[in-house]
């Protein structure tokens, strides 16, 4: 992994981890799914036009095509859309940390499901995963969170675990920037029909939500998604999730820094033993340097 990746994956990790911030600043002045198709619908075209500017198509290769509509259902109608709506009555800095058990329920799915093979080191980390979510769900419980707004986050977390198990493999091919904006308006359309059904419409301008939104819309939401993609081909699925590590972090200290979102000394512990127990899963899924060694040297695709 080269100085350009770690630099890549640390700014998306920020990026990723900010948006929960936002997200709650922006649920408090308008309805979270209105206000999330609308802010795809801005992300998605703006990735269009410079993708065409770019000279990117929209003639995506068959496993492109699958990966924009599964990521624009799971990832942005599902995982995101059910994120905004759970922050209505939860903090940011839990739904951050639950997102955060993503690569987790991966390890846990691959393992379960397709029989992928775990190693001591990756069954620790997720023995380690499970205590520290246990520890701040029981403290939160018993201090009152929201029960609902609890399994819409962790409903979230479950459909982004579903996309990244059905992408595997999908996400070369060139053409990122087009590939992101296409992923932004088909969620955009989702939710726009979904929106009308399920909540009261509702705006309320304030300068809070214009810097929010246009925040959450251009950096968590169009650059972040752009960086993702680009290191996801620059180094591929397994190595650039082990910066998934560093989100619980994140957003914590984001959702404390400008909330002043408290947490307590177990709700400190318990997100250290998460962070250690991502950190373990990731680096037992890394090859090691004999097979790196013996497999045989192919190009990489380089981003455009």
């Amino acid at each position: 992994m080269d100085i350009r990746a770690i630099a890549m994956g640390l700014t998306f990790a920020l990026m990723w981890s900010s948006a929960f911030t936002s997200a709650r600043i922006i649920v408090m002045d308008a309805s979270p799914l209105f206000s999330l198709a609308v802010r795809f619908l801005i992300s998605g075209l703006i990735g269009v036009a410079i993708a065409r500017a770019l000279g990117q198509t929209w003639r995506l290769s068959r496993s492109q095509w699958r990966a924009t509509v599964i990521f624009g259902l799971c990832q942005n109608a599902l995982y995101l859309g059910l994120n905004f709506v759970a922050m209505q009555w939860i903090e940011a800095s839990l739904a951050a940390i639950i997102a955060s058990t993503m690569p987790l329920c991966v390890a846990l799915a691959s393992w379960v499901i397709f029989g992928d093979r775990i190693k001591p080191l990756g069954l620790l980390g997720l023995m380690a995963g499970v205590a520290g979510v246990a520890l701040i769900m029981g403290t939160r419980i018993n201090a009152g969170v929201d029960l609902f707004g609890l399994v819409l986050c962790f409903a979230g977390v479950a459909a982004l675990t579903v996309a990244t198990l059905a992408l595997r493999g999908a996400t070369s091919g060139g053409n990122f920037m087009m590939v992101v904006g296409l992923q932004m308006l088909i969620g955009s359309a989702i939710l726009f029909v979904a929106a009308p059904l399920s909540e009261e419409i509702f705006v309320t301008p304030t300068l809070r939500l214009g810097l929010a939104f246009a925040y959450t819309t251009l950096v968590p939401g169009l650059m972040a998604t752009f960086i993702w993609v680009l290191l996801l081909n620059r180094i591929g699925a397994i190595r650039a999730a082990t910066f998934h590590f560093l989100n619980p972090v994140f957003g914590v200290a984001i959702a404390s820094l400008l909330l002043g979102e408290r947490l307590g000394l177990l709700d400190v512990l318990g997100v250290g033993v998460v962070t250690l127990g991502i950190l373990a899963v990731q680096l037992s899924r890394q090859p090691s340097v004999s097979a790196a060694a013996a497999a045989p040297q192919t190009a990489r695709p380089q981003p455009r």
